[in-house]
Formats: structure tokens, C-alpha cells, sequence
């Protein structure tokens, strides 16, 4: 598990008036659904709004992602679990949605907190997925992340 060389906590953010989209797959649903568990944790504490979009998968992503982007939102935490198997998909969905948020990031000007899980195994998820027990929580961190760019881009801006 990585975690390793992760910033120190930088304390509380004040997201109040940030309108933030939590666009998450369907496959996975025990590690998707703590990660969106940990999105939430974050968003509401620092006083962010949001709503939640379920899409079919990783691979639809972007394209929810984009769109929320377009019709507004501050920024995007998105969130999906992709699992190794026998046959190259993994590579494909994976590159594909990793691309793709990239993509939207650049093309929208608005951050994407990336919270896409690519793992050789589902222990490997429950490690990251925020749950009792859990190593780390990247559901929390994609939308920290998200939420705290997207103050960083509004200072710019100003």
C-alpha cells in the first residue's frame, strides 16, 4: 500500500458555496459505496454542496464527469473501482478513465478529485475504501483534493 509521502493534514477548509458533483460507478458496491461514504465525510465537513450520480461503470466517467462540469459544478469527485482480471479490460477501462478525467480537468478548467481504485484484488480496495479497518481512505482524499483545487483555482481567478 502506498500512503507513503502523503502531505501532513493541512487542517479544515472552508468549502461553503462550492457546488460539487460525486460521479460514481456501480461495480463494487461494498468498496464504491465506502468510498462515497468517505467523499461525503469530507464534502460535509468542510461545508461543500453535492449530490451524488451513480453511472454504470469506470469507463462512463468522464463523460458524467464533463458534463456536471459543463452545467456548472465547482468541481467533480470521481470514483470507481477497476479489479485485474485474466484478459487486458483492466488496462483498457483503467487507461480510458484515467485519461479521460484527465481530460475533463484540462478541458473544463475545474478540478477532478480522483478517486478511480485500480486494484489486483478486492482486499486491496477494502484497504483503501475508508471501512472499519481500512488502511486509508481515498474517498475522503479524491474530494479534499477536488474541494481544495478548486478554492486554489477561485484564488486565481479572483
Amino acid at each position: 500500500m502506498s500512503g507513503k509521502g502523503a502531505p501532513e493534514a493541512t487542517g479544515q477548509i472552508d468549502a461553503t458555496g462550492l457546488d460539487v458533483v460525486v460521479v460514481a460507478g456501480m461495480w463494487h458496491d461494498v468498496i464504491t459505496d465506502g468510498l462515497i461514504a468517505g467523499a461525503q465525510r469530507a464534502l460535509d465537513a468542510a461545508g461543500a454542496s453535492w449530490r451524488l450520480v451513480r453511472v454504470p461503470g469506470s469507463f462512463e466517467l468522464p463523460v458524467v464527469a464533463k458534463t456536471a462540469l459543463d452545467q456548472g459544478a465547482d468541481a467533480v469527485v470521481a470514483l470507481g473501482v477497476i479489479i485485474r482480471g485474466g484478459t487486458p479490460h483492466f488496462e483498457f477501462v483503467s487507461n480510458a478513465a484515467t485519461d479521460g478525467l484527465t481530460r475533463v480537468a484540462i478541458d473544463t478548467g475545474k478540478p477532478v478529485g480522483f478517486g478511480v481504485l485500480t486494484l489486483d484484488d478486492e482486499a486491496q480496495g477494502i484497504a483503501r475504501a475508508g471501512l472499519p479497518g481500512s488502511e486509508e481512505d481515498k474517498g475522503f482524499e479524491a474530494a479534499d483534493a477536488a474541494m481544495r483545487t478548486a478554492l486554489i483555482l477561485r484564488g486565481l481567478r479572483a
